[in-house]
């Protein structure tokens, strides 16, 4: 399977874009790379399993992404909090971290099933 071809990866891809572009003028550099760094792992990891050649390595990827979703979605929440992002926009990530776990998980499942 094309992992260019996934929905998921798709949106993964797209919000890690959305990320870097919302926080390109944030100063704290720590914050914005270690946020920027979470973004990009969820759709890298999705990309490298769906490159694997079996179903347990997919698997092992996918997780590892689903588990990137999560990071980031704990920074988002975070930078929402102390203000760094604004709560609208923050919302809106963190929403998509939710969906793209669960289209993770929904992978994962058919792949392992």
């Amino acid at each position: 399977m094309d992992f260019e071809r996934l929905e998921v990866w798709q949106r993964a891809r797209y919000l890690a874009v959305q990320v870097f572009q919302g926080l390109r003028d944030c100063r704290d550099y720590g914050f914005r790379d270690q946020v920027g760094r979470s973004a990009l792992s969820v759709p890298s990891n999705i990309a490298e399993g769906m490159e694997r050649g079996s179903g347990r390595e997919k698997c092992h990827y996918l997780r590892i992404a689903k588990g990137s979703c999560a990071e980031l979605r704990t920074q988002l929440l975070i930078g929402c909090d102390i203000g760094y992002i604004p709560e609208p926009l923050a919302t809106q990530w963190i929403e998509e971290t939710r969906e793209l776990s669960r289209m993770l998980s929904g992978l994962i499942n058919r792949i392992s099933g």
